[in-house]
């Protein structure tokens, strides 16, 4: 059963916490414009030919692998020198690695090493934001009042998807004003400077920030763990399951739910680079919308039946989803992104809260660094690869709904037997005095 905590330390300001939830902004922004540019990408690194979008999101794929190293070393930092080091380290390097991708030669210039460089680069980014998300959520969990942990926890995936909504803004604005060529030759640069400045700036904001009241008392009482990763291996080997079966369902709704779908409309003819970005446009801002709506309502009735409830229904919607998109006509398409971009909201709102409730002060981000990290390069970076092969295999378009469905229909049982990790509800429930037989 997962720590019930008793927070009696005080909350970090509320600047702190706008800052932090903010600083996810960064990395969706950066992650997302590549997917969203995937087919750009694919001619300006990889040559235009035949098989360079696969190439594009198989880079996609690899750079993935890297994300649970960098967690696991950025969750190290920040179980034993804190929080806020940590995220002003991280935020350092993205900003070196947007940079270095909007000044890199592309195919015409160098040929196929253009298409490494841009791998190689993903990866360093990759290792960088390992640790970045997991960070902001345990910053957010540890500096929030025990009643509002889902709703402020949420913001970081809500401000996540400002991020993608500025990418695919961008990009859309991008694609829309620009001849092909342009955008081939320069164009294309424009969206990773400003993602460039952008990761700048949120850096010189976290010097700022406090650090969290679970770290200085960790300090104060000496229990920070010597070794994180092993503190967490230890005591917490089902919390490091159920984290990662509620990463697997997050991580596969989001990147073949939206992140994914631009490139299902282009490549199955559906939409034009253009009308496909503007419409994940749309689903961003539903994500905006229902993600604090979503943590809100898991500090009403629990994290546990709050994801029960959005797995069975990822067991079901997905499916009928992309079979409705790939009918085509401008209101199916809309509806069909739309409920996908809240379903994979709703998961991340309720994730967040839920992961990072699984462990204690104590080791906590090596813990999420584990769970959710290997998860995410497994149904998060491989995942919009698999789909894009499995519907050209197949043929069948709804393939990457099934996937989903697939991994929503495994992960229910850990969900089904996990306790409440709602900090009050649980001590509510223990509190309560049996039932007594008739």
């Amino acid at each position: 059963m997962p720590p019930v905590e008793t927070n009696s330390e005080p909350e970090v300001s509320r600047a702190s916490k706008i800052i932090a939830a903010l600083s996810t902004v960064v990395e969706w922004y950066d992650f997302t414009l590549y997917l969203y540019f995937a087919t750009v990408l694919s001619r300006v690194f990889f040559g235009g030919g035949a098989d360079s979008l696969l190439a594009t999101l198989g880079g996609f794929a690899i750079s993935y692998g890297m994300r649970p190293l960098g967690a696991m070393v950025f969750g190290h930092i920040g179980d034993r020198i804190g929080r806020q080091r940590t995220l002003l380290l991280s935020m350092m390097l993205m900003t070196l690695a947007m940079l270095a991708t909007a000044l890199l030669p592309d195919y015409a210039a160098i040929g196929p090493a253009a298409g490494g460089l841009l791998i190689l680069l993903r990866c360093f980014m990759a290792f960088s934001v390992g640790g970045e998300y997991t960070g902001v959520v345990a910053y957010l969990l540890e500096g929030a009042r025990e009643d509002r942990r889902g709703l402020i926890t949420s913001l970081a995936s809500a401000a996540s998807e400002v991020g993608a909504l500025l990418a695919v803004a961008l990009s859309a604005l991008t694609v829309g004003l620009m001849s092909a060529v342009d955008l081939d030759a320069w164009g294309w640069r424009i969206p990773f400077f400003a993602g460039a400045i952008l990761a700048g700036c949120v850096w010189f904001a976290r010097s700022t920030m406090q650090e969290s009241p679970d770290f200085l008392r960790q300090l104060r009482q000496r229990s920070v763990p010597d070794s994180p990763l092993r503190h967490a291996l230890t005591h917490h080997r089902l919390a490091l399951l159920r984290t990662f079966a509620i990463s697997a369902l997050g991580s596969i709704t989001y990147y073949v739910g939206i992140t994914y779908v631009p490139s299902f409309l282009i490549s199955c003819g559906i939409l034009t680079e253009g009308r496909s970005l503007w419409m994940s446009t749309l689903a961003a801002v539903a994500v905006i919308l229902v993600t604090p709506l979503m943590g809100a309502l898991s500090d009403r009735v629990g994290r546990k039946p709050v994801l029960i409830w959005l797995t069975l229904a990822s067991t079901l919607l997905p499916l009928a989803m992309f079979g409705l998109m790939a009918g085509g006509g401008d209101l199916p398409i809309a509806a069909g992104a739309i409920v996908l971009a809240c379903l994979a909201g709703g998961v991340s709102a309720v994730g967040a809260p839920a992961t990072a409730e699984q462990f204690p002060g104590e080791g906590r981000l090596s813990g999420l660094a584990l769970g959710v990290t290997v998860a995410t390069a497994i149904f998060g970076g491989l995942t919009p690869f698999v789909a894009e092969l499995l519907v050209r295999q197949t043929g069948f378009s709804a393939a990457p709904g099934a996937m989903i469905a697939a991994v929503a229909l495994v992960v229910l049982p850990a969900l089904l037997s996990m306790p409440e990790t709602h900090p009050v509800l649980a001590r509510a429930r223990l509190r309560a005095p049996p039932t007594e037989e008739v």
